[in-house]
């Protein structure tokens, strides 16, 4: 029979308390991803053109995210903007610039070349770049490092009656240092 105390120690362990609070709030996340936006366009053709203005818009909360994959407050406000301003009759050049002029270049998952985005394009290669530049002056200075010599017949001869008389030396103090 399982002792009560062994059996409450077992059941509450706290690796098994916590895989369950990661499955139930895994879970619950896993729900949520899965919503089902609400307010698509009654014309096929329409919901197709918000559809590929969506894939180019950014989720500014999530960052890089498209907001027709996002399922944040601000994506689905974004992707309703979206869907309004194509009922109205605006082109997928219009709604980009009106997003441009709300939320700044950031919006845009491609944003434009142009001065003030310079660095979101440049800054990659210039960090492949430095990194290189890195690499280079580290591998050369390794190799300007001496090679270390062997040992001559003398010098091992002399290493291993060097360690041949420190295993006597353990030997006679029964093992021990101190």
């Amino acid at each position: 029979m399982i002792r009560y105390s062994a059996w409450v120690s077992s059941v509450f362990n706290p690796v098994i308390v916590g895989v369950l609070l990661c499955v139930v709030v895994g879970g619950a996340h896993m729900a949520h991803a899965v919503a089902v936006d609400e307010g698509r366009l009654a014309d096929p053709a329409l919901e197709a053109k918000a559809q590929r203005v969506m894939k180019e818009l950014r989720c500014l909360v999530c960052q890089n995210q498209a907001i027709n994959e996002s399922n944040a407050p601000l994506a689905t406000d974004l992707r309703q903007i979206v869907r309004e301003r194509i009922a109205a009759g605006d082109n997928e050049a219009e709604i980009k610039e009106f997003m441009v002029a709300r939320y700044g270049d950031w919006v845009l998952l491609q944003p434009p070349f142009k001065t003030s985005t310079v660095l979101l394009w440049i800054g990659p290669l210039l960090l492949a770049v430095g990194g290189g530049i890195i690499l280079l002056i580290f591998y050369r200075q390794r190799s300007n490092v001496a090679d270390v010599p062997t040992l001559t017949e003398a010098e091992t001869a002399r290493v291993a009656e060097l360690m041949a008389a420190s295993v006597d030396d353990v030997k006679d103090d029964g093992g021990s240092r101190s």
